[in-house]
């Protein structure tokens, strides 16, 4: 069996393990067809499988995903769903652009919103904001330039010293951060499951089930797992990074893993060291630094490091991360973590996705660049209307392209250098 083509992760995802058992997967049997199959049961693909349901309810509507809704790849990022996308810069083309992006992004927040307080989706979604921190003079540029950026979009924040910081999140380790109110914390993986739960009749979830190779058969798709396969007029790739090994365009995306740790709960006397807020999420200025959240159950997580193209041994990430949670709570006596693993995403060179049409009737969205939540909701819905041929924004424009990139081993090496010389100027901030 082809691997290659889904992730295969060495440790269950400890935000699903809090949950609940899921019900017994359904899984693909025999030889069928189907008006559009959808690989990747994420944020995207859910998304646009919701929205080709909507607009053509008597189509038969094919999800693929290769492991369980909530232990894949959207059940493992650290629950962030930012309400706005960052300009590079404060130039006023970008600005407009930007306000154009973040239009789209709000409106689709807001229907996700709408959809786990209706549906009652049980998620510990809050409206608790991002907090972003700099311990070092590299992670302190960084967040200066992220300040001049939101005064130039006339959007708030608070800034904060160290004293204040430490104040709020129980921490002394940054010097300096700001606080911004556009974003929503959740349980990444209770969301995932609670979104696919609320999929119309017409669409079919089959789990368990990887696409090991994708195949024309005149005008249609024959969409191949290990055992059974899906003929069908359109295929949407929605499995992020390895839609590369299914026909989006191989040389410009890579699959990185980055990795978390999520302790137990944390003592009455542990909290009381800790800083008024009870539930914060806190994202790095640099690329490499340490994603943290407190959360409602009085957990701590930490999100870190980076891997080309392969999992790392997770038990020796995870001694890596709790050093890094160590240096931040040296109050706090971290023995270890209830969970450590790893997660799959897309990476582009200039962090734009590919998005749209790659030949006749396969369509991708890939290369989230590690903030799919909102804007791969988004993307998923514009890609089904686009294969559906409703008129859609200008995506290129606002979001642009990615950018070609050298092949292996140039490519390896790159980032190992790249890498190497970051780890160096922002180790302060891992």
């Amino acid at each position: 069996m082809n691997r290659e083509t889904y992730p295969n992760y060495q440790s269950a995802c400890g935000w699903n393990e809090l949950l609940p058992p899921a019900e017994p997967p359904r899984t693909l049997e025999g030889d069928r067809t189907a008006d559009v199959v959808i690989v990747g049961a994420g944020y995207t693909g859910i998304a646009a499988a919701r929205r080709w349901a909507s607009q053509r309810p008597d189509d038969s509507v094919v999800i693929l995903d290769a492991s369980r809704v909530g232990e894949g790849s959207p059940g493992r990022n650290s629950g962030f769903l930012l309400e706005i996308t960052l300009a590079n810069d404060a130039d006023a083309t970008a600005l407009a652009r930007m306000a154009e992006c973040n239009a789209l992004i709000g409106d689709t927040m807001d229907r996700l919103r709408d959809d786990v307080y209706d549906a009652k989706i049980q998620c510990d979604i809050e409206h608790a904001g991002t907090f972003r921190a700099a311990a070092g003079a590299k992670g302190a540029d960084a967040l200066e330039s992220y300040r001049r950026f939101l005064d130039s979009a006339g959007l708030p924040y608070d800034r904060l010293n160290r004293d204040e910081l430490e104040a709020r999140l129980g921490t002394g380790y940054y010097r300096v951060g700001l606080y911004s109110p556009h974003c929503y914390l959740v349980q990444p993986a209770a969301l995932i499951r609670g979104l696919a739960g609320l999929r119309p009749d017409n669409v079919e979830l089959f789990e368990n089930s990887a696409v090991l190779s994708l195949e024309r058969e005149g005008k249609d798709h024959r969409v191949r797992t290990e055992h059974s396969s899906v003929k069908a007029p359109v295929v949407l790739l929605a499995n992020n990074a390895f839609a590369k090994l299914l026909g989006a365009p191989a040389s410009r995306m890579v699959a990185m893993y980055t990795y978390a740790g999520l302790t137990e709960p944390l003592s009455d006397a542990e909290l009381e060291t800790l800083g008024s807020e009870t539930s914060w999420g806190l994202l790095p200025t640099h690329r490499l630094g340490c994603t943290m959240r407190r959360t409602r159950d009085n957990r701590l997580l930490i999100r870190s490091h980076y891997g080309y193209e392969r999992e790392a041994d997770n038990n020796h990430i995870a001694r890596q991360l709790l050093a890094s949670l160590r240096l931040r709570f040296p109050q706090l006596e971290l023995d270890g973590f209830a969970s450590t693993w790893g997660g799959a995403t897309g990476f582009t060179l200039n962090g734009a996705p590919i998005w749209g049409e790659i030949r006749d009737g396969l369509y991708a969205s890939a290369g989230c660049n590690g903030g799919g939540v909102v804007k791969g909701t988004l993307f998923g819905e514009k890609l089904a209307d686009l294969a559906l041929g409703i008129a859609v924004p200008d995506m290129d424009r606002l979001f642009g392209q990615a950018r070609w990139m050298p092949p292996d081993p140039l490519r390896r090496l790159g980032f190992a250098i790249v890498s190497r010389i970051e780890r160096r100027q922002g180790r302060a901030e891992m």
